[in-house]
């Protein structure tokens, strides 16, 4: 059984095809990685998957079951979390605050757990304004695993850090995903955060699966060097 399916997922806007008939299987516990040019469709798809997207066609399942028509909140319950391009914290608020109020209605309200995970303890009272921007995104992150969550969606969680924060991260998350039992789909443009920590990667370009294999395999992929990894690597 897969942990997150995607079948013949298609997205369009008037004549633009955002997605054309997209097929993608996660088995449980894996680090996907989703790669493609700008415009590809890779927000777009975890849109669809976290529940976010409007006018789309296909069918979306995690372990077994329908979640289609579910609410966010809804996919949120049953165990679906994602994070953003863009970090969705609140400035004003403490890190503890922010992680407490995300723990509420969380059947596991694992707050401690995750902020030493993350290495967030020492923040715990300060602001999330008044953190540095690599600490911003590890709460962004920690805001995402409250609760254990059994599928993770990150929507390039790297950005913005530097070389090192970034292998840093990538790390974390793939100790995490093994410890807790978490499957991953990881949409990234830094290659090395990709390559180092993805079991398989999914290509996509113009809205339709490229290629899809092994970090080794989609390396030596002719398709996918001349679409991307000529300019991304």
């Amino acid at each position: 059984m897969h942990a997150l399916e995607g079948i013949d997922i298609s997205r369009s806007f008037g004549g633009f095809f955002a997605l054309r008939s997209v097929n993608l299987q996660i088995a449980p516990g894996e680090i996907r990685g989703l790669i493609g040019p700008n415009g590809a469709g890779k927000s777009t798809l975890i849109d669809v998957f976290s529940g976010r997207a409007s006018r789309w066609s296909g069918t979306v399942t995690m372990f077994g079951k329908d979640i289609g028509k579910l609410s966010i909140q809804e996919r949120r319950r049953a165990g679906l979390a994602r994070s953003f391009q863009r970090t969705n914290i609140f400035p004003d608020l403490n890190v503890a605050d922010q992680l407490e109020i995300a723990a509420r209605r969380a059947e596991l309200p694992n707050v401690k757990e995750i902020m030493a995970e993350l290495s967030l303890a020492p923040f715990a009272g300060y602001r999330a304004a008044d953190i540095s921007y690599g600490d911003q995104r590890r709460l962004d992150l920690a805001l995402a695993l409250i609760g254990r969550p059994k599928v993770l969606l990150l929507d390039e969680p790297a950005a913005g850090l530097s070389i090192k924060e970034s292998i840093e991260l990538a790390h974390t998350l793939k100790d995490l995903a093994a410890r807790w039992k978490v499957t991953v789909l990881l949409v990234e443009h830094d290659m090395d955060v990709v390559f180092s920590i993805c079991d398989r990667i999914t290509v996509l370009h113009l809205g339709a699966v490229l290629a899809e294999g092994t970090p080794a395999a989609i390396r030596g992929t002719p398709e996918v060097i001349k679409a991307y990894l000529g300019s991304a690597a």
